[in-house]
C-alpha cells in the first residue's frame, strides 16, 4: 500500500488549504470582548474571560460554540440555525429528555469541528448560529406542537436548516408540519429508529410513538417516502406495524442491516426517500444504537447499531442532502459519561460534514477532491486529548 493511498495522507494535505480566516477573527473578538489576559500568560490569543469555542469547559454553552442569536428575528442568511425542543410530554416509559439540548450543547463543547477524514472544518466553511430553545408547555403537548410547529417554520421559510435538538420522538410530528408549506413538492422522511413510531395514539394521545402517523397524513408528506431503519425488538406496537402496512411505509430492520449491508441499506433509504420528493428531512433517534453505546434514552432497545455502522449510514444518506435534521431522546439523566449526548453531536457534526463536502451546505473547501480510493463516505474520529 502507497503513502498516497492512506486517508490520512489525503487529509493533512487538504487540511494545508481549508484556510482560518475565521479562526482569527474569533480570536480577535475574544479579545475585544473578553479584555486581554494576564501578563503571565505567554500565548496573546487568549483572553481574560472565555469568550468563543476555548476552553470547552468555560462560557456559556450553545451547540458547538456557535454564536448565540439572542434576536429570533435575526434567521436570515445562515447556513444552519440550531434549535431545542424540550419536551419530554410524549415519553411513555422514562422521561428526561427534556434535558436533552442542554446535554448535546454541552457535549459539543468537546469536538472542536475539525475532522481530518473528511477534510473539513465546519468552523470555516459554515455560517452556524444557536437560536436557543423553544418555549415548550410541559403540561399540554398540543400546545407545545404548536410552538414547535411555529418555530421551525420560523427557520425554515428563510432558507436556513435546522437542525433540531429534541426533546423526544414526539416532535417529529410538527418539525414536518412546520416545513411542509414551504417545500414545493412532497418530503420525504428517513428515520432511523429501533421502533416504527407510526401508531395512531399511545395512551390516547399522540406521543413518541405516533409522530409519523400524523406526519404521513400532512398532504405533501407521504408515507410511502418514509423509510425507517433499524427496527426491531419487543418494544414496538402491532398497531404501528398495521400502519406501516397499510400505507405502505419502507421498514428495514437491523436483521435487514446485518443481512444488506450498510451500503445497499443506504442506496435504498435514498431510493424511497427521495422517489417523487422535493426534500428529505432526516430524523435520528439515538435509541437505534445499541444500549451498551447509547444508554441515556428513553426507551432503550437492546441489539441496536453499532457506533461505526451508524455514522457511515448518516453519513451515506446525506450525501444527496437533507433539508433539516433532528436528533432526538436523548435523555441525559440516563447517561454515563455523557456517552450517548456525544454520539448524538458526532452524528449531526458527520451530517454536516458530508453536506458541506458534497457541496450541499455552506462553503464547499476550495481545493481538487483527490482522495484515495477508499469508500467515499465522509467522518471521522472525535478531538484527541
Amino acid at each position: 500500500m502507497e503513502r498516497d493511498d492512506l486517508r490520512g495522507t489525503w487529509g493533512m494535505r487538504r487540511e494545508a488549504e481549508l484556510g482560518n480566516t475565521r479562526a482569527r477573527e474569533a480570536i480577535e473578538r475574544a479579545l475585544t470582548y473578553g479584555l486581554p489576559a494576564a501578563p503571565s500568560i505567554r500565548d496573546r490569543t487568549i483572553s481574560l474571560f472565555s469568550r468563543g469555542r476555548a476552553p470547552s469547559y468555560a462560557g456559556i454553552q450553545t451547540f458547538l460554540s456557535a454564536p448565540y442569536l439572542e434576536d429570533a428575528n435575526g434567521v436570515d442568511g445562515q447556513d444552519v440555525v440550531v434549535v431545542g425542543a424540550p419536551l419530554d410530554t410524549g415519553a411513555t416509559v422514562r422521561p428526561g429528555a427534556r434535558y436533552g439540548p442542554r446535554g448535546l450543547r454541552l457535549a459539543s463543547a468537546i469536538p472542536g469541528g475539525y475532522n481530518l477524514e473528511a477534510g473539513v472544518d465546519l468552523a470555516e466553511c459554515l455560517d452556524m448560529a444557536d437560536i436557543g430553545d423553544i418555549f415548550t408547555i410541559p403540561a399540554n403537548i398540543e400546545k407545545s406542537f404548536d410552538q414547535i410547529d411555529r418555530a421551525i417554520a420560523h427557520i425554515f421559510s428563510r432558507g436556513v436548516f435546522p437542525l433540531v435538538l429534541g426533546g423526544d420522538h414526539s416532535i417529529g410530528y410538527p418539525d414536518i408540519r412546520g416545513i411542509a408549506p414551504y417545500v414545493d413538492g412532497n418530503i420525504g422522511i428517513i428515520h432511523f429508529d429501533r421502533h416504527v413510531d407510526t401508531a395512531e395514539t399511545n395512551l390516547d394521545e399522540r406521543m413518541h410513538g405516533t409522530p409519523w402517523f400524523h406526519a404521513t397524513n400532512i398532504p405533501n408528506a407521504p408515507a410511502t417516502n418514509l423509510v425507517q431503519i433499524g427496527i426491531g425488538g419487543w418494544l414496538g406496537t402491532r398497531a404501528g406495524t398495521t400502519v406501516c402496512r397499510e400505507r405502505g411505509t419502507t421498514v428495514v430492520t437491523m436483521d435487514d442491516v446485518d443481512r444488506l449491508g450498510v451500503d445497499r441499506v443506504a442506496e435504498l433509504a435514498l431510493e424511497v426517500a427521495w422517489k417523487d420528493a422535493k426534500a428529505v428531512w432526516l430524523s435520528f433517534d439515538i435509541d437505534c444504537v445499541d444500549p451498551a453505546f447509547a444508554p441515556g434514552t428513553g426507551t432503550p432497545e437492546p441489539g441496536g447499531f453499532l457506533p461505526r455502522e451508524i455514522l457511515r449510514l448518516l453519513r451515506l444518506v446525506a450525501r444527496e442532502g437533507v433539508a433539516g435534521m433532528e436528533v432526538v431522546e436523548v435523555a441525559p439523566s440516563y447517561d454515563v459519561s455523557e456517552i450517548t449526548a456525544l454520539l448524538g453531536v458526532r452524528a449531526a457534526l458527520d451530517v454536516f460534514g458530508t453536506l458541506v463536502t458534497e457541496g450541499k451546505l455552506g462553503r464547499r473547501p476550495g481545493v481538487s477532491d483527490t482522495r484515495p480510493d477508499a469508500p467515499k463516505e465522509q467522518g471521522g474520529s472525535e478531538a484527541g486529548g
